[in-house]
């Protein structure tokens, strides 16, 4: 099995991203994982803090001579904002002048939407900064690094991921047909990473305006992924559907309220023949099973297993809980009515989310690849995919 795991605060001295599950001989260089580190710091709307950070990744283990050595590969990334944070942030006891200076720096006015006042209550604290440095979506730094390794070893299994925006503010962009080859270097292209120029005009426009109101944007991304076998995921246990598992993923990311696969929530209006893909051969169309699907609407999972069409994931962001014009809350230390507290806060982190979005499929793809063709190298692996798709290949006329 993959499994990963993250630790660090916001404005800790570091974050840090544990993978393990990962077979020995897939190349791998701390500019893969950068590379995916820089893109999620792009995006229209962002805050101060993409100005401060240049996340890069240190590879501490698992790795030798730009190869996967099977263990548990660690990853550290710095957080250069931490030299403005530390007196705040230090991990040893405060006393005298540092400890009054932690009281009267405490976030006690809780912001609607946020972690803080739940947290509070559950874990027992005073000060919701305890709370919101690890709920923070700061952490999905951690995420993005483990699930770039998870991207490095699916396209050498011959998938590819990519993500674009498709909605932010009330404004729809039009997905093309056909869709880029090259997704993320279309989407990458775009301030927003959208593939519609006239909506991302108009979609700017919303930006600059509740930035100016001082309030927030939510929006939606889709992710696809291209080239998986068929048959990847399971129906017989409800844990072992890859739906399930995408799903759980993807509502895991800090403002994510909603994930639709395929047709999602507008299958629910229409009939079956409106909804279902029809199928018909299509010899030499191996990772399908020697068929094609006149349509996607299931979004390439059927029965929590892969089609071989191309997985289709959309991801709803809520707008982010900070607002510079505040809204009512509750002050923690008084029991007073307050205004919400106010740090600095991106308008909207849509893009970035896209980024994330894509870590985390590539997470539960890797771990569905490995659950099908499992081994403890990578070419022992591409050698149990070819011949499950050489065993395709001879069925259906293949």
């Amino acid at each position: 099995m993959l499994r990963f795991t993250t630790a660090g605060e916001s404005h800790g001295q570091a974050l840090v991203s544990i993978l393990e599950g990962m077979p020995a001989g897939l190349p791998l260089l701390a500019a893969h994982v950068d590379a995916d580190l820089a893109r999620r710091q792009q995006g229209y709307g962002r805050g101060r803090r993409m100005q401060i950070e240049r996340d890069t990744a240190e590879i501490l283990s698992g790795v030798r001579a730009g190869e996967t050595l099977g263990g548990p590969i660690a990853m550290l990334i710095r957080n250069r904002d931490w030299s403005n944070w530390q007196a705040i942030m230090d991990p040893a006891p405060h006393e005298g002048d540092a400890a009054g200076t932690l009281r009267r720096r405490a976030v006690t006015r809780v912001r609607p939407g946020h972690a803080d006042l739940t947290g509070i209550l559950k874990y027992d604290r005073e000060d919701a900064r305890d709370i919101l440095e690890r709920a923070s979506a700061r952490e999905t730094t951690a995420r993005v690094a483990a699930g770039a390794i998870a991207r490095r070893f699916l396209e050498e299994l011959g998938a590819s991921i990519g993500s674009h925006l498709v909605h932010l503010g009330g404004v729809d962009a039009v997905r093309p047909e056909p869709m880029p080859e090259k997704l993320n270097e279309a989407s990458d292209a775009s301030q927003l990473r959208t593939l519609d120029p006239s909506a991302e005009a108009q979609m700017i426009e919303r930006i600059d305006a509740a930035k100016r109101a001082g309030n927030t944007l939510g929006g939606v991304c889709e992710v696809v992924v291209d080239g998986l076998p068929v048959g990847l995921g399971s129906h017989v246990s409800w844990d072992r559907k890859l739906d399930g598992r995408i799903g759980a993923a993807i509502m895991s990311i800090p403002a994510v309220k909603g994930v639709e696969i395929g047709m999602g929530f507008q299958a629910a209006r229409l009939h079956g023949s409106d909804v279902h893909d029809e199928i018909s051969p299509a010899p030499g169309r191996t990772r399908t099973g020697n068929v094609r699907r006149a349509t996607n609407n299931a979004g390439g999972l059927e029965g929590g297993m892969t089609t071989g069409e191309p997985l289709v994931v959309r991801v709803a962001m809520k707008p982010i809980s900070t607002l510079m014009r505040p809204l009512g809350t509750v002050d923690v230390a008084t029991g007073e009515a307050a205004a919400a507290t106010a740090e600095r806060s991106d308008v909207t982190a849509v893009p970035a989310m896209g980024v994330i979005a894509e870590a985390m499929v590539a997470l539960v793809l890797a771990d569905a690849m490995l659950e099908k063709f499992g081994g403890d190298s990578l070419p022992e692996i591409q050698r149990n995919l070819d011949g499950y798709l050489s065993h395709i290949a001879a069925r259906l006329g293949g």
